[in-house]
């Protein structure tokens, strides 16, 4: 421990006070020592005299020490970097890692060490960036030293929080100095102050510190740790909730552009499509075929295979749906029983014509390099697929909400939904309004099946798994009510992941149906209903 020091708070003088790293040829003579180690603590002492020069270039040899990677030749004691290639091993270059030959697996040795010294290492790599010029590579050593803290490390972090300039850098080094602290013998006053600066850090990592603080102390030491571990609970809660919040919105924005299309259609027409589902998963397979397209001819507009795929989408749902309701549900206007079994034999047959050209397993659709990822604000995490999906969402309704308020169709359309005897005595045409409303929601239902392809599994099956959800959702909404549909997606979107953790993903469902059924009772159509339907009775 006292060697492990001696040379950490060595490397802390040679980072602050040497104005240039050491030369090449003295880090290749530190390094070659590596050859004549007879034990674990000869090693170690190579190990901290290289920490020890603070150049950023010996990080490759350590590292490649701590994963069992490092040789010797034996005819002359060079030191490399070993990939074993069967009965050969491929020699690297200890600081450029570039090749420099092969060796016999007799003709090399490899430098033994144990889990005592690959913690020398790991804090000899900590040590080393924390020297670093990339502020980056600071901040990422100090989350290292953070999460395996060490008193041996406190010098070194005293000298790097001293000539700091970055102030999130600084604020992450003085919290791994307090990790530190926590786990060594200094005062407790410094571990009085330890204990507030990892407490206002409010994350995991600092509740399981302290939770270990706690265990091994005691007296008012104790008394200030579980105070602080159970503010970092109540922050914690209230991450925890704003999480959930967000995956429901997410699920919510799902829901929403799954039932969109179909408030429209349900709306407008009073028909049950039971097909509606099966649009979503022609979209998904639109994007599915584009995609293919793209990694065999195009392979370099992969990124845009999505903004390619929507309008493709919307033309073949769209498309789609406007045959059907030509070819059928035209012929079968105020009969709902038998609309409802026409659609649902319709999903049946785009179902098995799916299975027949693509096959019943999933198919795989990429992510585009913008939708890959993720992000934290806080405690919480949110992924790019989610974060743009919610977006394109809202985006699809603020479109949809335009035309339906703005345009001469969308009043048309409105007028039909109102009184649709009326709309035809002045003169609209409800069939031709009928066929492009039907196409419509069809389309959107579409380009919901690009969003879902980035997010599930795409197979004959996907739109199966939505219909249900969105029926609820234009029920509990109101029927044709586009409001409604929002604020109906999103209020089971959030119910639903707050349910989950408690019943299940199956029971939670079952809840919501049950609660849903509940409302419907005192408010039959919904939260938004439409006024002048009744006239039609």
């Amino acid at each position: 421990m006292i060697l492990r020091l001696l040379g950490l708070v060595a490397f802390v003088l040679a980072s602050a006070f040497v104005p240039a790293n050491a030369g090449e040829a003295e880090l290749r003579t530190a390094i070659s020592k590596f050859a004549g180690v007879r034990n674990f603590q000869a090693t170690e002492a190579v190990v901290l005299e290289l920490a020890a020069t603070g150049d950023a270039k010996v990080e490759r040899s350590l590292a490649s020490l701590a994963d069992g990677a490092l040789y010797f030749r034996k005819a002359d004691g060079g030191v490399f970097i070993g990939k074993e290639k069967g009965a050969a091993v491929e020699l690297l270059d200890p600081l450029t890692g570039d090749t420099v030959g092969e060796a016999g697996k007799a003709e090399v040795a490899k430098i033994k060490i144990n889990n005592a010294l690959r913690r020398t290492i790991r804090d000899a790599l900590g040590a080393l960036t924390l020297g670093s010029a990339d502020p980056a590579r600071r901040l990422a050593a100090a989350a290292t030293m953070f999460r395996s803290p060490d008193p041996a490390a406190i010098p070194s972090l005293d000298a790097a929080i001293a000539a700091e300039q970055v102030a999130s850098v600084r604020t992450a080094l003085e919290q791994a100095r307090a990790a530190a602290v926590l786990v060594s013998t200094l005062p407790d006053a410094d571990k009085f102050a330890a204990v507030a600066r990892i407490g206002a850090r409010g994350d995991r990592d600092a509740l399981s510190l302290l939770t270990a603080f706690e265990a091994r102390t005691e007296g008012s030491l104790r008394e200030t740790a579980a105070s602080a571990i159970r503010g970092i609970e109540s922050r914690l809660a209230l991450w925890a909730a704003l999480q959930n919040v967000w995956y429901g919105i997410a699920l919510g924005s799902v829901l929403l552009l799954a039932a969109i299309g179909l408030a429209i259609t349900f709306g407008v027409m009073g028909v049950i499509n039971m097909a509606h589902g099966e649009m979503v998963m022609l979209g998904a397979y639109t994007t599915f075929v584009v995609q293919n397209v793209i990694r065999t001819s195009f392979p370099g507009l992969f990124d845009w295979s999505l903004a390619i795929a929507l309008p493709l989408a919307f033309l073949v749902a769209g498309g789609v749906g406007l045959a059907i309701e030509r070819g059928i549900i035209r012929f079968l206007y105020g009969r709902p029983l038998e609309t409802l079994l026409a659609t649902w034999g319709v999903s049946l047959i785009l179902q098995q014509a799916v299975r027949s050209l693509f096959g019943p397993t999933n198919r795989e659709v990429g992510n585009p390099s913008w939708m890959s990822g993720g992000f934290d604000i806080g405690q919480m995490s949110i992924t790019w697929n989610r974060f743009w999906i919610v977006i394109f969402a809202l985006a699809v309704f603020a479109v949809l909400l335009y035309l339906m308020k703005r345009t001469r169709w969308g009043l048309q359309m409105r007028a039909v939904t109102a009184n649709r005897r009326m709309a035809a005595s002045m003169g609209i045409r409800t069939p031709l309004i009928d066929a492009l409303t039907f196409a419509l929601g069809s389309g959107i239902a579409g380009i919901a099946g690009v969003a879902l392809s980035q997010i599930d599994n795409v197979s004959p099956n996907l739109g199966q798994g939505y219909i249900i959800d969105s029926f609820m959702v234009v029920v509990f909404g109101g029927v044709g009510n586009l409001w409604g549909t929002l604020v109906g997606a999103m209020s089971l979107g959030i119910l639903n992941k707050f349910l989950e953790p408690f019943a299940g993903a199956v029971l939670g469902k079952i809840l919501v149906l049950v609660l849903i059924i509940l409302f419907i009772q005192k408010r039959p159509r919904g939260l938004f209903a439409l006024k002048g339907r009744a006239v039609e009775a």
